[in-house]
């Protein structure tokens, strides 16, 4: 695999100096145009055209535009059916909701036991509020389609695996789902910026996502839901807000939903949050999604090789094949959360999750060969040289 000569974009982001960066899986770097967007949303935009910006500025039309530039960029999905806002767990309730509705004759949310807890979190939150029988069922992703049965309403999945990276099968999954009469959900969460979704030759009926992570729009940034095209008119969206009517200025007491995706909009849209992730997909002009999975799986199995052959006592726990990966790879080792802390001390960022996973995020915008030989320069030293073990590494922050 060669890496494309767009790739990576590096003189698009706010770098910090001495910094080597493997936590986009995370949390994505800061573009440079961000800066100038934000200050002139609140400068200009709300500053002085005040509510008059709702029109004047295109406020309004956001969550529809961005949705549209996230189906053309990353999901092949048409326009219209791809709304942005909210928060991704927002987004999963809805999903999940209008998908039990389509299925009132069924009672189980199949998922993943290993799947994102909020994604759960949620299902059992709706399923405590519906009452009458409702049930979730997990099982390890591998016993997924040999546990589904007529029961089933709906499957919600994370393609790219939180902890480990592993990446399911979408298609074959969504076959065999709907094979059975249920609704696919899948959470794209650790797919979108990082490999290549076809939503359209996938065939399932919801998609939900982020745009912190791969997509770089900063913290707090809004989720984003999308619907088969062929569907809004029989779904009837749970949380039918005020911006989901059809026709809000219309002031009906009666909710009438509005076109497509835009049905699921539900109450005013973070403005300055939805131009910081626009001008954040600026980088991503005349990137080829293809082009950027070969970058990141060249870096990613170099990253493997060189930790393996230096780094005694951490356990690959991301699969071993590349195409069964997504954009992060995983090592195991019983003291992750301390050697995590001491290779952030020393420059390289990357992240753990409990009980014992180092992740380390891949990213071809920003992320180039040098830099992973360099990381794994210093995760070596880390590791050989027992810099774990130091009592400043020990104490654990809130967020790890």
């Amino acid at each position: 695999m060669t890496q494309n000569v767009d790739l990576p974009r590096k003189h698009l982001f706010d770098m910090p100096e001495g910094l080597i960066y493997l936590d986009g899986n995370s949390l994505g770097m800061l573009p440079k145009g961000v800066g100038a967007r934000v200050a002139e949303t609140i400068e200009q935009e709300w500053g002085q055209s005040l509510i008059r910006a709702w029109n004047s500025a295109g406020w309004m039309d956001l969550p529809r535009l961005l949705g549209d530039r996230l189906g053309r960029l990353f999901l092949n999905a048409p326009a219209g059916s791809v709304s942005v806002g909210d928060t991704l767990s927002i987004k999963v309730y809805q999903a999940l909701t209008a998908a039990m509705k389509m299925r009132p004759d069924r009672s189980v949310i199949l998922s993943d036991s290993n799947n994102f807890p909020s994604d759960l979190y949620m299902a059992q939150g709706l399923i405590q509020t519906l009452g009458q029988g409702y049930r979730l069922e997990t099982v390890p992703a591998d016993d997924i389609e040999s546990a589904l049965s007529e029961d089933v309403a709906a499957v919600l999945l994370t393609e790219v695996d939180y902890r480990t990276g592993r990446r399911l099968d979408a298609d074959r999954i969504t076959r065999a789902v709907q094979d059975v009469g249920a609704v696919m959900i899948w959470d794209l969460a650790h797919s979108l910026g990082a490999v290549p979704v076809d939503m359209t030759a996938n065939g399932a009926e919801f998609a939900v996502g982020c745009t912190y992570k791969y997509l770089n729009a900063g913290p707090g940034a809004p989720g984003f839901i999308y619907i088969r095209s062929d569907l809004p008119d029989g779904v009837q969206p749970a949380l039918a807000g005020w911006m989901g009517h059809a026709n809000p200025f219309a002031m009906d007491p009666a909710y009438e939903p509005g076109p497509a995706a835009e049905r699921f909009r539900i109450g005013t849209p973070p403005i300055v949050q939805m131009r910081m992730l626009e001008a954040a997909l600026d980088v991503w002009d005349g990137v080829s999604m293809q082009d950027l999975r070969e970058a990141s799986l060249a870096l990613s199995e170099t990253f493997i090789v060189e930790v393996e052959r230096r780094c005694p006592g951490l356990v690959l726990a991301s699969p071993r094949d590349p195409q069964r990966r997504g954009s992060q790879v995983s090592f195991r080792f019983d003291h992750g959360y301390a050697a995590m802390q001491a290779l952030i001390a020393n420059g390289v960022i990357g992240d753990f999750r409990a009980p014992d996973i180092m992740r380390f995020g891949f990213t071809p915008l920003y992320i180039d060969q040098a830099d992973v030989m360099a990381a794994v320069d210093v995760l070596e030293r880390v590791i050989v040289d027992r810099q774990w073990d130091r009592p400043e590494f020990q104490t654990r922050s809130r967020v790890t």
